[in-house]
């Protein structure tokens, strides 16, 4: 069995609250950009000669930029319950 959720009593609280996981995540997907940006920049050697190690590739280049986006978008599009 299955409860209901009670309704909110305060109108203003629930909307503050989804105020605060939409700007959390847009952060999160800003941060996401940001190392792809950065990721791409270093492989067009804006940076200087010489190319990202392969373990970076892997870890901390377009993979993890784009798994932040995802995250900071599910995060944003979350209502309150």
């Amino acid at each position: 069995m299955t409860r209901r959720p009670r309704p909110d009593p305060d109108p203003a609280a629930r909307y503050r609250r989804r105020r605060r996981y939409l700007r959390a995540g847009q952060a999160i997907m800003a941060v996401g950009a940001l190392i792809v940006v950065v990721h791409w920049l270093a492989h067009i050697e804006a940076f200087g000669p010489g190319q990202p190690e392969g373990w970076i590739d892997l870890v901390a280049g377009y993979p993890m930029g784009a798994l932040l986006v995802i995250a900071g978008a599910v995060l944003a599009s979350r209502k309150p319950t």
